[in-house]
């Protein structure tokens, strides 16, 4: 087993903290006029769905990448999500992999960039990404997965050459 971490680009960094800046901001800016008039908190629940984009965004961040003979794990903040090597066609190091890309279903920065994007050069791909410029390409026959550990060209070699593949191929 080999771990890789994830480690987050500028971008990332200034989108999570600028969005849950503004998520907070947006909380006390319901719920301070209502506390300082002493108004009937009956709008007070809308203060809490700025919040609610934080503690739904927040598990879904990225950790780190390990290899294993069997999948690539992607550690989230509570769980990992298993990528299984079998099926697995290729992996390259594409740090551009993500350029012009338009998000069909997830999350576009805040903590991670995880979920469903397309672009022309990929087509359709899913994301479990923190640096955009790191990127290493997962190519299964039914589906393309991007992902970014903080040493793309040693996770590459290392995912491509494993004993047990050597094994098999003696």
């Amino acid at each position: 087993m080999k771990h890789f971490r994830a480690p987050w680009s500028l971008s990332l960094i200034l989108i999570s903290v600028l969005g849950t800046g503004v998520c907070l901001a947006a909380s006390v800016g319901v719920w301070l006029p209502s506390w300082h008039q002493h108004h009937s908190p009956a709008y007070g629940w809308v203060g809490l769905l700025p919040l609610l984009i934080i503690v739904s965004c927040a598990p879904f961040t990225i950790r780190g990448y390990t290899i294993t003979d069997t999948a690539v794990l992607v550690h989230r903040l509570f769980w990992a999500t298993r990528l299984p090597r079998a099926g697995l066609l290729s992996a390259y190091f594409e740090p551009k992999a993500m350029r012009w890309s338009i998000r069909t279903f997830g999350n576009g920065g805040m903590f991670s960039y995880t979920g469903y994007f397309r672009n022309r050069a990929l087509g359709a791909y899913r994301a479990y990404v923190t640096d955009p410029k790191r990127t290493v390409v997962l190519c299964y026959a039914d589906r393309t997965i991007v992902i970014s550990p903080e040493r793309p060209e040693e996770f590459t070699r290392e995912l491509t050459f494993s004993p047990a593949k050597a094994q098999l191929s003696r």
